[in-house]
């Protein structure tokens, strides 16, 4: 944020902000889907900083991958109290916000007994806060799947930790949400693993990016297949390198069939949100949030006024 005062800050978002309401008007039958952006994008952000650029620009939804670099959201002042999360809570709905999805850092392919309970106490830990804060999703990772050994065995570690996380969340208005992410991105596992799983409260988030890159999926191929179990979706662009890495861009300016894939939500009737997932924090070199969460629905918008 470079130092940027809160008045410097919401001042330097208004002409990005003109610019997404100006312009040509959706129709009755072409309205915007609904917005939201993580934090992941942000992360020197404040919250009050968050919430205004938010709705500076568009966007209806806050999906928190912690705030200010804290990713246990419980160790976050908005969070502290009860009486803080019904100040955060007012802060939202002044600003017409929600919070759509936590991000927890819970792996679930882990076996070590510690450390798989350290990652599934975690889970429970955001599913509580979810429930208190008024938010529909938590979000965890599968993650990893062995180079060498039984694949299978991680597949049921994953998925066995998935079911414990639905059936925890079972009375509660939260559901678990199973990331396309690491190395379960192939349609088949995925479809797998949320055939067993999908009896308890749990779903998936499909990062279209993280499996194209690696699968060269088609996207309408993947949602034919994943579809019934798709709540809520990770919106981002990226170059291929020759190297096999991958480049984060600016939405449309990439390699990957990401407006195929909106498309296909989109005509489909998909009622979640298409939340742009911006990796700052893990790709400092990416550009700044001010610019990247502010062209996101300005790329959302110029996208719907061809069609």
């Amino acid at each position: 944020m470079h130092n940027y005062s809160r008045r410097q800050f919401l001042r330097s978002s208004s002409v990005l902000a003109a610019a997404y309401v100006g312009g040509t008007a959706f129709t009755a039958k072409k309205t915007l889907p609904p917005l939201s952006f993580s934090t992941l994008g942000c992360p020197g952000w404040n919250f009050e900083q968050i919430v205004d650029f938010a709705a500076a620009h568009g966007y209806r939804g806050i999906e928190l991958r912690g705030i200010q670099k804290e990713l246990e959201l419980d160790k976050c002042k908005e969070f502290s109290s009860a009486q803080n999360i019904s100040a955060t809570l007012a802060l939202l709905k002044q600003r017409g916000l929600k919070f759509i999805d936590f991000g927890a850092s819970c792996n679930l392919h882990t076996a070590e007994a510690v450390e798989r309970k350290k990652n599934i106490d975690e889970a429970k830990r955001f599913i509580d806060l979810a429930q208190q804060a008024g938010c529909p999703f938590v979000r965890v990772f599968p993650n990893n799947l062995p180079k060498d050994g039984d694949k299978q065995v991680t597949i049921d570690l994953i998925t066995n930790g998935l079911i414990e996380l639905g059936d925890y969340a079972k009375n509660t208005n939260v559901t678990v949400l199973m990331e396309t992410h690491g190395d379960l991105v192939h349609s088949n596992d995925l479809e797998k693993i949320m055939q067993r799983a999908s009896q308890t409260q749990t779903g998936l988030v499909w990062d279209i990016t993280n499996m194209w890159t690696i699968t060269k999926e088609p996207p309408a191929a993947v949602y034919g297949k994943l579809k019934k179990y798709i709540h809520h979706a990770h919106i981002k662009d990226a170059k291929l390198l020759p190297d096999g890495k991958v480049e984060y861009v600016l939405l449309g300016q990439g390699d990957v069939p990401i407006f195929e894939a909106i498309d296909l939500l989109y005509n489909s009737g998909y009622k979640g949100y298409y939340s742009f997932e911006w990796e700052k924090l893990w790709h400092p070199e990416i550009a700044e949030p001010e610019i990247a969460l502010a062209d996101y629905p300005l790329a959302i918008k110029k996208h719907f006024d061809k069609k």
